[in-house]
C-alpha cells in the first residue's frame, strides 16, 4: 500500500463529490447536505461545457494514480471515479435537454415535488427554501432557452409527450398559487407562506406560463408523429443512443445484443406465465391469462386506501424475513407514501426516494393510488419488494451507511446496478417464501416480463424505428400490465432513452455472478455472504461487481 497513492486518490474522491454537490444542489439537499439549499442547478450550455472540461481533467488525474499499490477497496474507488467521470461527460453531451419535453420528470413535475423531500425546520432553512423557489425562475428560463436551441436545430419531442406536458401545465396554471405544493405544504414558520407565495407569483408561475406558450406553439407544431418517437428519428442521434446505453448498463453493449437478449427473456417468461396461469386461473394460453388478469375486477383494488395498505403490509413482512438472508442491513427505516396529486396521473406505478444521510428523512416508497381499479392486487407484493425491502431501500440506505468509503460511493452508481439489484430481489423473494400465493407469483412473472420487454421496446424505439403503437402492442402481448400503465411506461422510455435497458441487464448479471459463485464455492457458498458482498461496496459498475464477487 502506498500512502502517497492512497492520499492522492482520497483527495480526488473528495474533490469529485464536492463538484457533484455544487453542480447538483438538489442532489445535495436530497442526501442531506444543506449547504446548497438556496440554489438550483445551472443547466446553461456554458455551465455544462465547463463541467465536461472539469470531468475530463479529473479523469486524467485519476488515471495517473497507479492502481498496483492500492488496497482492493481503493481500486474500486479508482474504477468508480473513472466511470463517474466518463458517464458524467457523456450525460452532458447527449443534448437531451434541448428537445425533451418530459411528462414524467420535467420541471412541471420535478419542481412541484420538491416540498416532499426539501425539509424546512429552522428560519435559516426557510430563507434558503424561499431563495431556491425564487431561483426556479432563472432555472425555467434556462430550460426554455435549451428547448428553443434544440428545436431550432430540428430536435423535437414526440407528439404524445408534448400533449401530456401541455395538459400538466394547463392544470397547474389553472390552480390558485395557494394550492401549489411549493406553497401549500405545511409551513409553520412565520411569514414563510407569504414569502413563498410572492416567489411563486413573481418567478415560478411566469416561467411556467412561458413554457406553456412554447409548448402550445413550437412544441406542438414541430412535434414528431407517433410513428417516429425514437432517437433514430432525429439527426445525428445514433451515437447519442450508444452513449445512453453505456451510461445506464455500465457495459459496452450494442442495441442489437440488448434487443436479442430481451426477445429470449420474453420467450422464456412467456412459457413460465402460461404454465402458472393454467394452474392458477385455468386459462389455456397466454392471451387468456392476460385477459383474465386485466379484466377481472376481483383481481384489482377498489380504493386508494387498499393500494396503500397492501404496500405497507408487504413491506412489513419483507422486513421481518430479510435477517435470514442478509448478514448486514440498513438502520434507516422505510415508510410508504402516496404519489402526490400533481404527478400521479402520468407517473409510473411506484418509485423509491432515498433517505437523507443526516437522518432527517427516512427512505420512502411512493405508491401510485390514482385510478385504483386499474391497480392489480397480484402485482402489489412484487412492487413493494422491488421498491422497498429487500430492493431499493435495502441497497440504497445500506450504501449511505457504509463506513470507510468515499462519500461519492455512498450516493452514486450506475442504473444497471441499482435497478438490477431491485429486480433481482423480486425473484429472490420467491426463494424467501414471501409471495402469499401463486397469483402473487404471477405478478412477479408479469413484472419480470415487463423488464424483459423493456430491452426489446427501448431498443426498438430508439435504434430500430418502432412506432409508439408497436411498442404498446408488444407490451400488451407479453405482460399483464394495464393499458394506462403501459402507455405511461412507453412514453417514459421515449423520454429517457436507454434507462429502461438497465433493469434486466443488471438482474441477469447478478444471477450469473451468483451461479458462478455457487459453482466455484460449492458447499461453502453462503447466501448471506453473497448478498453482503454485492451490497458491500455501494453501487458499482457491473464490470467492477464481477471482480468483487469473484474475490468472495
Amino acid at each position: 500500500m502506498s500512502p502517497v497513492a492512497s492520499e492522492t486518490l482520497g483527495a480526488l474522491a473528495s474533490e469529485c463529490w464536492e463538484r457533484v454537490l455544487e453542480w447538483n444542489p438538489l442532489t445535495a439537499t436530497l442526501v442531506g447536505d444543506r449547504r446548497f439549499d438556496h440554489r438550483m442547478p445551472d443547466i446553461s450550455p456554458e455551465a455544462l461545457a465547463l463541467q465536461v472540461t472539469d470531468l475530463a481533467g479529473l479523469a486524467e488525474r485519476v488515471r495517473a494514480v497507479d492502481p498496483a499499490p492500492l488496497t482492493p477497496e481503493e481500486r474500486v474507488t479508482r474504477l468508480q471515479l473513472l466511470a463517474l467521470a466518463r458517464d458524467g461527460m457523456d450525460e452532458r453531451t447527449t443534448g437531451l435537454e434541448t428537445w425533451n419535453l418530459d411528462p414524467m420528470d420535467g420541471p412541471q413535475v420535478a419542481l412541484l415535488s420538491l416540498p416532499s423531500w426539501h425539509t424546512v425546520r429552522t428560519p435559516a432553512e426557510g430563507e434558503a427554501y424561499v431563495a431556491r423557489v425564487r431561483a426556479m425562475g432563472p432555472y425555467l428560463a434556462q430550460h426554455l432557452a435549451n428547448l428553443r436551441r434544440g428545436h431550432g436545430a430540428d430536435l423535437t419531442s414526440p407528439i404524445d409527450n408534448v400533449r401530456k406536458v401541455e395538459q400538466q401545465l394547463l392544470e397547474l396554471l389553472a390552480r390558485p398559487t395557494g394550492e401549489w405544493s411549493l406553497v401549500a405544504e405545511p409551513r409553520d414558520l412565520p411569514g414563510l407562506r407569504e414569502a413563498l407565495t410572492e416567489a411563486v407569483e413573481h418567478a415560478v408561475r411566469p416561467g411556467f406560463e412561458k413554457l406553456l406558450e412554447f409548448v402550445r406553439s413550437t412544441g406542438l407544431d414541430c412535434a414528431r408523429p407517433e410513428d417516429r418517437p425514437g432517437l433514430c428519428a432525429l439527426p445525428g442521434m445514433w451515437a447519442i443512443y450508444d452513449k445512453t446505453l453505456r451510461i445506464h448498463t455500465s457495459l459496452p453493449l450494442t442495441a442489437q445484443a440488448i434487443h436479442d437478449t430481451g426477445l429470449a427473456e420474453v420467450a422464456r417468461i412467456d412459457r413460465e406465465m402460461r404454465d402458472l396461469g393454467a394452474r392458477t386461473l385455468g386459462a389455456g394460453d397466454l392471451a387468456q391469462v392476460q385477459a383474465r388478469l386485466r379484466s377481472d375486477p376481483a383481481l384489482h383494488f377498489r380504493t386508494r386506501g387498499e393500494v396503500e395498505a397492501k404496500a405497507t403490509e408487504a413491506l412489513r413482512r419483507a422486513e421481518a424475513a430479510v435477517p435470514s438472508w442478509f448478514g448486514r442491513l440498513p438502520r434507516t427505516p422505510c415508510v410508504v407514501r402516496r404519489i402526490e396529486e400533481h404527478e400521479e396521473k402520468f407517473s409510473t406505478i411506484a418509485y423509491y426516494r432515498q433517505p437523507a444521510a443526516d437522518g432527517s428523512r427516512p427512505g420512502t416508497y411512493y405508491i401510485n393510488t390514482y385510478a385504483p381499479d386499474t391497480r392489480p392486487r397480484y402485482e402489489a407484493e412484487a412492487l413493494a419488494f422491488h421498491e422497498a425491502v429487500p430492493g431499493h431501500h435495502t441497497q440504497i440506505a445500506f450504501a449511505q451507511e457504509l463506513e470507510n468509503v468515499p462519500e461519492f460511493r455512498k450516493h452514486t452508481g450506475p442504473t444497471a446496478y441499482v435497478e438490477g439489484w431491485a429486480l433481482y430481489t423480486e425473484r429472490l423473494c420467491d426463494e424467501m417464501g414471501l409471495y402469499s400465493a401463486d397469483l402473487d407469483r404471477i405478478g412477479m412473472l408479469s413484472f419480470d416480463a415487463w423488464r424483459a420487454c423493456r430491452l426489446v421496446v427501448d431498443t426498438g424505439l430508439h435504434a430500430f424505428g418502432w412506432s409508439r403503437r408497436r411498442a404498446i402492442e408488444f407490451m400488451l402481448a407479453h405482460t399483464a400490465l394495464a393499458l394506462n400503465n403501459i402507455e405511461n411506461e412507453v412514453d417514459r422510455y421515449i423520454a429517457w432513452p436507454g434507462q429502461a435497458t438497465a433493469y434486466k441487464t443488471g438482474q441477469l448479471e447478478i444471477f450469473r455472478l451468483r451461479a458462478a459463485a455457487q459453482q466455484r464455492l460449492g458447499a461453502r457458498f453462503d447466501i448471506k455472504r453473497f448478498h453482503d458482498g454485492v451490497l458491500g461496496s455501494g453501487a458499482v459498475s457491473l464490470e467492477t461487481l464481477g471482480a468483487i464477487v469473484e474475490a468472495l
